[in-house]
């Protein structure tokens, strides 16, 4: 099997019209000025250096703000030093992330003729209303005439999704991802929102006009959200946003969030929370007189069935009065265990 590398080269806010209530993308990126073809090629460069030699899957990824808002000079600029090391055969595939109105023809004939294969699309929300709300300055048209077109072309499609919009609901929020799998999707990021240091979104919550979730809030809506894609086979590639110098906790120095759902294990709480749900009802329906429990499990699910520091461990104890006794077994599939109870 292929170990796949990412090589991320950040795109600054240059390409996006809008400043959206919640973003303050130099601060997420931590990008503050334009890339040019040598930074793309000393970036790729240094990340071939530094991957593990084998067979590997490569993939150039331009991360922030919109890429093909960028003048269309400075695209095939960048487009064509990465191209390069596609042919050259070092790299396996590029993909963009944008915006939904910023996708027609033209510009997928440009990506295509450069070997991007996938492609990202900023939604955030299917409701209009809280898409105005946040000033994204698109709609869920914009995103259904996108993402019909890209799968068109023959791109990988891809989509974002935000939890914790001003004025979003719950119920938003189950629409927003319903109404992304009839899209078809091949792949989700969902993103939490965080009350990013000079946003509107900070005034806002200054101001006490914005609550934010709490971090509880935000894993029990992820983990529903995980829920519905993980049935309709669409991968889920990240939750919660990346932590970087600038998005840490809010109480470190050079954090750049002010306030809402941040966890440096985001992904794991959610996970976690997700087999807890899943396993405590096996429990229920073993003897309740039984006081050790053994579960057997593919080891890539052993972190996560145990919980973050061991909080499906405690909880299980707290709550069912039972130990339960987590054992790696290669034979079971990803997603699978099996539970049975412990004689001595």
């Amino acid at each position: 099997m292929k170990k796949k590398y990412i090589i991320p080269i950040f795109v600054p806010h240059l390409g996006c019209p809008n400043d959206c209530t919640f973003c303050n993308q130099k601060k997420i990126s931590g990008q503050t000025k334009m890339v040019n073809a040598m930074d793309v090629k000393n970036t790729i460069e240094f990340y071939l250096r530094n991957f593990k030699k084998g067979n590997n899957y490569v993939e150039i990824a331009f991360f922030g703000g919109s890429f093909t808002g960028i003048e269309p000079e400075k695209q095939e600029e960048l487009l064509n030093a990465a191209y390069k090391y596609i042919i050259n055969k070092k790299v396996n595939s590029i993909r963009i992330s944008t915006r939904p109105d910023y996708i027609n023809k033209g510009v997928l004939k440009r990506l295509k003729k450069y070997g991007v294969k996938t492609i990202e699309l900023g939604v955030q929300s299917t409701n209009d209303y809280v898409l105005e709300k946040s000033r994204r300055g698109h709609t869920f048209e914009d995103v259904k005439k996108a993402s019909k077109l890209i799968r068109r072309f023959g791109f990988i499609l891809g989509h974002q999704m935000m939890v914790g919009l001003p004025d979003s609901t719950r119920e938003d929020e189950r629409k927003t991802a319903n109404d992304l799998i009839k899209l078809k999707p091949k792949i989700i990021r969902i993103y939490p929102v965080l009350v990013i240091s000079g946003t509107k979104l900070e005034e806002d919550y200054r101001k006490g006009q914005y609550t934010p979730l709490s971090v509880n809030q935000a894993v029990e809506i992820s983990k529903e959200l995980l829920m519905l894609f993980n049935k309709r086979n669409i991968r889920v590639i990240r939750v919660g946003l990346q932590n970087t110098s600038e998005i840490n906790d809010p109480s470190s120095q050079d954090s750049q969030v002010v306030a809402g759902p941040y966890h440096p294990a985001f992904r794991q709480l959610v996970e976690s929370a997700l087999w807890y749900d899943v396993v405590a009802k096996k429990i229920k329906e073993v003897n309740m007189k039984v006081k050790d429990i053994q579960i057997d499990a593919n080891p890539y699910d052993i972190n996560n069935i145990i919980g973050h520091k061991k909080s499906n461990i405690k909880k299980f104890d707290e709550l069912y009065d039972i130990n339960v006794i987590v054992k790696a077994n290669n034979k079971i599939k990803t997603g699978k265990f099996k539970i049975s109870s412990i004689s001595y």
